[in-house]
């Protein structure tokens, strides 16, 4: 038996999320899921192999085929299937990014098997009883998932990520794969740098400072972006302030923006509509700040302070500083 985690490469080393998984996926081959295994696609950098082993990783399977140069979805499902098959795995367990969900979506129905998507906790591993987030995070299921080859995918921060007692060997296992024609009929061409900001910030961010509507306009934002770049965090808006362009959409939170879980979100002058709390409701603690006490926002909060964020995001400024 072995459990298999994609891994992700951000900078030439494992994503954050990519650890958090290995770490998640290290608890469950404790609890009688296997060996911990890993799956990159593409070159393997010393950074990876280092944080990989570093995750008690016994093997890291590699492929590096010149056709994955770019991203395909079903061709690197194609090799996570080879790892798989090289691994004996019995789980295979993916970050809950865009690509890892689309990753073992495209396994799943290649090979016929069940998967949870954005799963935060695992009741038993044989059989395999899972807690996964729905909704948009503001609900969560219990799943059973019984085919032989289990797939999930973690859902973001459910986990830290902490080094294993005792380091892996993380021995590179290079994997032969054949990348058929169809496999290859959707992928990414180019890759464009984004102009002004960068999603990934967002959504990895441990602190994200929001605004909504009561920014007031564009010139609105001085005080949470300030505040954000205080606490080392990043900037997210509400639907409407992208819809009237008061900033990119990049920055956007929500059903149709991105999904973030950081340990503190400060949504301000944010109603806190559902399709908002989709983005959001992973946050280990919000301290909402709106003038509005009945605000949806302002209920649900862990914290909340009534009042103008223009006046209330300054003092917090002058109190920290």
């Amino acid at each position: 038996m072995s459990v298999v985690v994609v891994v992700e490469v951000e900078d030439s080393r494992a994503s954050l999320v990519s650890q958090e998984t290995l770490t998640f996926a290290r608890d469950l081959a404790a609890l009688g899921a296997g060996e911990l295994h890993a799956v990159i696609v593409g070159a393997c950098t010393e950074g990876v192999i280092a944080d990989c082993r570093a995750q008690g990783v016994i093997a890291l399977h590699t492929a590096d085929n010149p056709e994955l140069a770019r991203y395909a979805a079903a061709a690197w499902a194609a090799v996570v299937e080879a790892s798989g098959r090289a691994a004996r795995a019995d789980l295979v367990i993916a970050p809950g990014t865009s690509r890892g969900n689309e990753i073992l979506a495209h396994v799943a129905a290649r090979r016929g098997l069940e998967m949870a998507a954005n799963v935060v906790r695992v009741e038993s591993v044989q059989p395999l009883r899972v807690v996964r987030q729905v909704v948009g995070g503001s609900v969560l299921e219990t799943s059973s998932v019984s085919s032989r080859v289990r797939l999930m995918t973690m859902a973001g921060h459910a986990v830290e990520p902490v080094p294993a007692a005792t380091p892996g060997a993380a021995e590179v296992r290079p994997l032969a794969v054949t990348i058929a024609a169809e496999d290859l009929r959707a992928k990414v061409v180019r890759v464009e740098e984004r102009v002004g900001g960068d999603t990934s910030g967002l959504t990895s961010a441990r602190v994200v400072v929001g605004a909504g509507r009561g920014a007031g306009g564009p010139e609105g934002f001085d005080g949470v972006i300030a505040l954000a770049e205080r606490l080392g965090g990043a900037l997210g808006v509400s639907r409407v302030v992208t819809s009237l362009g008061w900033r990119p959409h990049h920055e956007q939170v929500g059903q149709t923006g991105s999904r973030i879980s950081p340990d503190l979100y400060i949504p301000c002058g944010i109603s806190g509509a559902i399709q908002h709390w989709a983005g959001c409701a992973s946050s280990k603690t919000i301290l909402a700040i709106n003038t509005d006490p009945d605000a949806p926002m302002m209920t649900k909060a862990d914290y909340a302070v009534v009042g103008d964020m223009h006046e209330v995001v300054p003092a917090i400024l002058e109190a920290l500083n």
